[in-house]
């Protein structure tokens, strides 16, 4: 039996004879339904129609694309360590060639995921590679849509996954939404792979929060400090973001604190904010 995979999130579902009658991470306010309907594909028309690209972001991390786009559009990311490599977050289209590459690589000793957004076919990506462990947190286990015996639920605020690698519970849109920081990366800088967690925006300066990114609904002052204070303990100098051409190339740290206090100015309503070349805008 096929196990098919929502066109829109990219959410592959358990075996069955026909498609869900729904995709429950689609129905939520987080995401949506297109007009046109709820809409299913397998992992091998995916495979026949949908290619992989590759780019390298910096040493020892290679982003991973689908072209052309499918479902939410992310890319995922493969970190190399000395003590094997991870796959950060999950995209819907595993083949033979994206096998062969990464396997050419050093292959895979794990998968993290920052959220339900971007589980997709994360027990093929397993299956793939030996049945290796997916890291989710234990928070958002009601959005596993496929089960795998290869799914690892961690709870509490972080979990190092290697040497140098940590899970940090962020929150955000999900309870469980996960960021990961790498403390070798940035050429020993430390780099955050912020899924979109921490979004980072199209001028590559600056970040910003959502409760849902298709539907505008912002996020609330609470949650936003919550992120920015479980990255408190960290340093980075690049943020990663979840979709291509999505990086904070310096400053990462910064850059965070800074979007941060403007989000909670302009949401609150009880400040000013700075305008490039004016004068303050005043909130009431």
């Amino acid at each position: 039996m096929p196990a098919f995979i929502c066109t829109t999130c990219g959410t592959q579902y358990e075996p069955s004879d026909k498609p869900p009658a729904a995709c429950p991470i689609c129905d939520d306010e987080r995401q949506y339904v297109p007009p046109a309907g709820q809409a299913w594909i397998t992992l091998d028309s995916l495979q026949k129609r949908f290619t992989n690209g590759w780019r390298e972001l910096e040493p020892n991390l290679i982003s991973i694309t689908t072209f052309p786009q499918f479902g939410i559009g992310q890319r995922a990311q493969l970190l190399r360590t000395p003590q094997g490599n991870i796959l950060w977050d999950c995209i819907a289209l595993i083949d033979q060639a994206t096998v062969e590459l990464i396997n050419g690589l050093g292959g895979l000793k794990a998968i993290a995921i920052s959220h339900p957004h971007y589980y997709t076919c994360m027990a093929e990506w397993s299956r793939a590679f030996g049945g290796i462990p997916v890291h989710l947190h234990a928070a958002d286990k009601k959005w596993i849509m496929r089960g795998d015996p290869a799914i690892k639920l961690w709870e509490g605020e972080t979990k190092e996954l290697l040497p140098g690698l940590t899970l940090i519970c962020s929150g955000g849109h999900y309870p469980g939404g996960t960021t990961l920081h790498w403390a070798q990366g940035a050429g020993g800088k430390g780099a955050l792979l912020s899924g979109d967690i921490v979004q980072v925006v199209q001028d590559n300066k600056s970040v910003s929060f959502m409760w849902s990114y298709p539907n505008f609904i912002p996020m609330s002052g609470p949650r936003v400090e919550g992120i920015v204070n479980s990255l408190k303990p960290y340093k980075f100098d690049r943020i990663h973001g979840a979709f291509p051409d999505r990086t904070i190339w310096s400053n990462g740290k910064t850059v965070l604190e800074k979007s941060a206090e403007r989000y909670l100015e302009i949401i609150r309503g009880d400040g000013s904010y700075e305008l490039e070349g004016g004068g303050p805008v005043k909130f009431s």
